[in-house]
């Protein structure tokens, strides 16, 4: 039986450019073939404001490589969205919140190197 990751947008880049700062427990999740594992919709959209805005560099083909990798994408729903409204206010990053109320509506283990997310009713592993 296949685990099911949502991945933070900070640990799909690290992950893809295979930076030294992804801890090996994360790196030996996302290895394992017997994982499932996911990134946000709302990873894609924070990643390309931040590079229109020159807040982050990143390859120009970065949508091929991702879509050559076995990474899944996790659509935006209206539940996730709604849920955002029940959080509490420990986060203010809009997307770390929909990325949170991702895990919770889909049940989801968050691989985050954030300190203030495993603070939320969430499976979080670093």
């Amino acid at each position: 039986m296949k685990n099911t990751y949502l991945i933070d947008t900070h640990i799909l880049l690290w992950w893809l450019s295979d930076d030294k700062k992804l801890s090996k427990n994360a790196r030996s999740l996302i290895e394992d073939a017997d994982n499932r594992i996911l990134a946000s919709s709302v990873s894609v959209w924070e990643i390309a404001i931040k590079k229109s805005l020159k807040k982050l560099k990143v390859p120009d083909n970065l949508k091929t490589i991702v879509e050559a990798s076995d990474i899944e994408f996790l659509p935006i729903t209206a539940d996730h969205a709604w849920r955002v409204e029940q959080l509490p206010a420990i986060h203010n990053d809009p997307f770390d919140r929909l990325l949170i109320a991702q895990c919770m509506v889909e049940d989801l283990v968050f691989i985050t190197a954030d300190k203030i997310i495993p603070t939320y009713k969430i499976k979080c592993i670093k």
